[in-house]
């Protein structure tokens, strides 16, 4: 891009390494630096190659193209820990003249283990040369909520007519320490708003909530997990459960080796069987959902 911008958008994730023999590096970035048991380095290899390749770097990039198709202005994406990173991104910006940019994370609710660390990072390298507009949170938005129903009502009636009978929700975000929520964070009760958005919206009266994919570091993360909540639907007599995570914007480990593996394994040897919601993706509501909220923020400056 070689014209001077005024207004931009910046999107930032998590990132993903492109293959195995990467995530030794990434995993340092994650840690910044801090020593790694060996036994994680393996294990998560080993789920990296269950799955052959995160698709995350890639469909990030893609919906940071979608946004910009929908909104005709120009949007960049960051890593925080992996290729492109974020001070890569913020680099370019600055050498494309961006007077000032809308800053979204694409993790719906906040967190200071994700949208805080995004954050820092974004300054990281010094103030960008430009200003800029932080998104903290935007976990009630009604088109992404809309994007999350679209893509329930396709799985949850798919699950229930290949299991004759109506077949129990389980909703699901990514878990994070205990300390964090005991010390006020708002990310608990912002994912559990987000489930019982969606779950209005479908009219669905009785769901579960759990966290997944807690870390492998030690110490108390929150739940309950996906396997226990397994397990109270089995003391209940049901034989079967499906998964619509709501913290998630698209396929990566945790979506494909966590739950389309992990958890699928674990419902099956308790005599279940286990479905799941596409993730979003390329979802054009998804697309809308990030440019209505460049549009409100842009108005509303």
């Amino acid at each position: 891009m070689t014209n001077s911008l005024s207004t931009a958008v910046l999107i930032l994730a998590h990132g993903s390494p492109d293959c195995v023999e990467e995530i030794p590096e990434f995993l340092q970035q994650i840690t910044r630096g801090r020593p790694i048991p060996p036994q994680v380095v393996e294990e998560v290899q080993h789920r990296y190659g269950l799955v052959g390749q995160s698709p995350l770097t890639r469909l990030t990039l893609q919906q940071g193209e979608l946004l910009a198709r929908e909104l005709g202005m120009a949007v960049y994406v960051g890593m925080r820990n992996w290729k492109p990173y974020i001070a890569d991104a913020v680099r370019t910006m600055n050498s494309d003249g961006v007077k000032h940019a809308v800053v979204i994370c694409l993790a719906p609710q906040n967190s200071r283990t994700s949208v805080g660390l995004y954050r820092a990072a974004l300054t990281a390298g010094g103030e960008p040369s430009f200003t800029f507009d932080f998104v903290t949170a935007w976990h009630d938005q009604p088109s992404l909520i809309e994007a999350f129903v679209e893509k329930f009502r396709a799985g949850w009636d798919a699950a229930c007519r290949a299991a004759g009978a109506t077949v129990p929700v389980v909703f699901t975000a990514h878990s994070v320490p205990a300390r964090t929520i005991e010390d006020g964070d708002p990310y608990e009760a912002q994912a559990k708003e987000t489930a019982a958005l969606v779950a209005r919206a479908v009219g669905l009266s009785e769901w579960e909530f759990a966290f997944q994919s807690q870390g492998m570091s030690g110490g108390a993360w929150v739940g309950p997990t996906v396997e226990d909540s397994i397990l109270t639907l089995k003391s209940r007599g049901y034989s079967g459960v499906f998964i619509q995570p709501v913290g998630f914007l698209c396929d990566h480990v945790e979506i494909l080796y966590d739950i389309d593996i992990g958890f699928k394994e674990f419902a099956a040897k308790q005599g279940m069987r286990l479905w799941r919601a596409e993730s979003l993706n390329d979802s054009p509501l998804l697309a809308r959902a990030l440019a209505e909220i460049v549009r409100g923020r842009i108005n509303r400056g």
